[in-house]
């Protein structure tokens, strides 16, 4: 058969995968990432791990795929967008760790652009917020701690340009590009042409020259080296997207109003805006969700972005052993009829949309004597559904126009009881595909596209298949008493950073 392979460069893991140009996953290689935490707030990766765990994997699949007769027509990259690693492109070294999208380092420095009035240029030209979740004060600061040394060689980037480069050559010619779905959560690019802002540039203190060309989604980026053996050599890279973008298409949300809400580390939601930019809007980001060739317009996607989602399953199983494995937290949330008035605010790295409060802290309110296992684990199954409901509110502010069916994707979203308690929220249907992987799909489906084993956008979005279908049983403004009060806990925790 002919294959599409997808590499997925997550904040928890990298993995590779093979899928039929249907959409059916047939091989999947995973390799976990450490996580360092050196300071208070501080989130970093190793690159040069990140890049030995997307080879080895890489090797694993395709190799595995050429025994079994089959045959790698592309390859596309997704990966974790606003994470940022500095490295010598004379000599491929990274120069520092790479600091990741939640590290929360440079949340003074923001304060202090934001007082010199910076917030508006950056909200206009953008479509971000000033945070230090984006690109740019990331930059700035390793910029401030020595990395630009010697500078005539040094490459800021996100860990798309990281994976291409090195695996298009490195040093010895790799392509040093990024593509505009990337580059649009830098915080330095212009929305409406899609290249690097001179004016941003110069306010944060970031030499153009350290920065990848920017190129359209589907593009030809170039070929695997030689070096990762002969049955990869020459493969053809036709694909990057953020991984975010990468779930909206992979969910086929290609027409405008479309939307999807990922629950990962983080919990995303996204909706389809098509090729006009908004005004900014109160509490979400504008981003470009990809473009599908240098012929072909920009297309634009509104955002929430949630800090903590996942991640808040991993502390209750690592930090307070609530549960011994990351699916043992629906089991347990069921034994419970309610949560008894117990809430959770994951602001473990502030609070993001619609709020971005980067001095928030997470929170625990309503405990008493009778609070256990099951009121916690319920709490915050419920506090991952709220903050998809925060951002879907703000989206409807926005626009105007009522929410219609939310897709739903990411490992959380295998609890039925999250889905449910969304639905009920949301007062929509919430749909859950057939396959999770969407991101990689995405990838996978817009490589096909750039290599031409893909027709169109249209056969993509006839293969889009329904597992379940999640519709509301309660009337909405029941379900919404919950929601008000966990709002009312929200505010507390702003108040506790004061």
């Amino acid at each position: 058969m002919e294959l599409l392979c997808a590499i997925d460069a997550g904040t928890t893991g990298v993995r590779t995968l093979a899928m039929t140009t249907a959409g059916a996953v047939l091989d999947v290689a995973y390799r976990p990432l450490t996580q360092f935490f050196p300071e208070p707030g501080w989130v970093e990766h190793d690159a040069n791990e990140i890049l030995a765990a997307v080879e080895s994997t890489l090797v694993e699949v395709i190799q595995r795929q050429r025994a079994a007769g089959n045959r790698v027509a592309a390859i596309g990259i997704t990966n974790q967008r606003e994470t940022t690693v500095a490295f010598d492109r004379a000599t491929g070294a990274p120069l520092a760790r790479a600091i990741v999208w939640q590290d929360r380092r440079t949340a003074a420095t923001c304060d202090e652009l934001r007082s010199r009035g910076v917030e508006h240029a950056v909200r206009t030209t953008t479509g971000l917020v000033l945070d230090p979740y984006f690109s740019a004060t990331k930059m700035a600061w390793l910029l401030d701690h020595g990395v630009g040394d010697g500078a005539g060689n040094l490459a800021l980037a996100t860990i798309d340009t990281w994976v291409l480069w090195n695996l298009t050559g490195g040093p010895n010619g790799g392509t040093f590009a990024t593509d505009v779905s990337n580059a649009s959560r830098t915080m330095v690019l212009n929305l409406a042409t899609g290249t690097w802002d001179e004016g941003l540039l110069e306010t944060f203190g970031i030499p153009a020259t350290a920065l990848a060309e920017v190129r359209p989604t589907v593009s030809t980026f170039g070929t695997l080296r030689s070096g990762l053996g002969e049955q990869l050599a020459g493969l053809p890279i036709t694909a990057m997207v953020g991984d975010q973008q990468g779930a909206l298409f992979g969910q086929s949300c290609t027409e405008v109003g479309m939307a999807k809400a990922t629950y990962g580390t983080g919990c995303f939601v996204l909706q389809n805006i098509g090729t006009t930019i908004p005004a900014p809007p109160e509490g979400l980001t504008t981003s470009i969700a990809w473009q599908l060739g240098s012929d072909q317009p920009l297309t634009y996607a509104l955002e929430g972005s949630a800090f903590v989602a996942g991640a808040t399953v991993q502390w209750l199983r690592d930090e307070l052993g609530i549960i011994e494995r990351s699916e043992d937290l629906e089991p347990l949330a069921l034994t419970a009829a309610s949560s008894d008035g117990v809430m959770i605010v994951p602001a473990f790295t502030g609070l993001g949309s619609p709020w971005f409060d980067p001095e928030a802290r997470g929170t625990i309110f309503g405990l008493s004597l009778g609070s256990g296992r099951a009121q916690i684990a319920r709490a915050t199954i419920e506090a991952l559904a709220y903050q998809v409901t925060a951002m879907t509110d703000a989206m409807v502010a926005a626009s105007g126009a009522p929410l219609g069916t939310l897709r739903v994707d990411g490992g959380a979203s295998a609890m039925d009881l999250l889905c449910q308690l969304q639905a009920e929220q949301l007062g929509t249907s919430v749909e859950r595909p057939a396959s999770v992987e969407t991101t990689a799909l995405g990838a996978a489906m817009l490589a096909g596209l750039g290599a031409g084993v893909i027709d169109d956008v249209a056969s993509i979005a006839a293969s889009w298949q329904c597992e379940r279908r999640f519709s509301p049983e309660l009337p909405n403004e029941f379900s919404r008493l919950g929601y008000d009060a966990w709002l009312a806990a929200v505010a507390k925790s702003h108040d506790l950073a004061t």
